[in-house]
């Protein structure tokens, strides 16, 4: 054998070339706020919720996504009862009671969690309208509950962080001089 001859070998990536930029790009993705990931999380489930509730309502109509304005007076539907007597069937309580329940969480709550006012509760009243849902109407889409659910239980654990309402008022009557 040629003590002269060089062996190369095709250049290998190795795990300790790629620990510093991974660790790098972890650490910034760690930095991210969750004051953003809560605002983005709030408009993002407001409006799945808001949309909903459009839909079982007629005579007012707010989407600032596609332009749509029509403040008149919000009526039910004509066939939203029609819709939890024949497909929603929730046991327990009645068409005409589920329907307009319905209509005015779907307003008011998207609507507090858009503002971050009373964001942890507006959550959980939606999130308890989310497993309703998955339990009782639709079980074969636990896919888009599960996402809804997981923004309800960041924004239940975390707040509507620094971007909210409710960051003003804790701000407001904190006792820290």
């Amino acid at each position: 054998m040629n003590t002269n001859t060089i062996v190369t070998t095709p250049h290998r990536v190795t795990a300790s070339r790629l620990e510093g930029p991974v660790r790098t790009l972890t650490g910034l993705l760690a930095r991210i706020p969750d004051s953003l990931i809560a605002f983005v999380g709030r408009f993002s489930i407001a409006a799945v919720f808001w949309k909903s509730g459009q839909t079982k309502i007629q005579g007012f109509a707010v989407d600032i996504v596609s332009g749509e304005f029509q403040f008149g007076v919000p009526r039910l539907s004509d066939s939203v009862v029609a819709l939890f007597r024949d497909e929603y069937r929730l046991p327990l309580v009645p068409p005409e009671v589920a329907a307009p329940l319905a209509a005015f969480a779907e307003h008011l709550f998207p609507l507090l969690i858009l503002l971050g006012l009373a964001t942890r509760f507006s959550a959980v009243a939606l999130l308890v309208m989310t497993m309703t849902i998955q339990l009782l109407v639709y079980p074969d889409a636990y896919p888009t509950h599960g996402v809804w659910a997981t923004v309800l239980l960041f924004l239940i654990a975390k707040g509507a962080g620094t971007f909210s309402l409710d960051h003003l008022i804790a701000r407001r009557f904190d006792p820290k001089p």
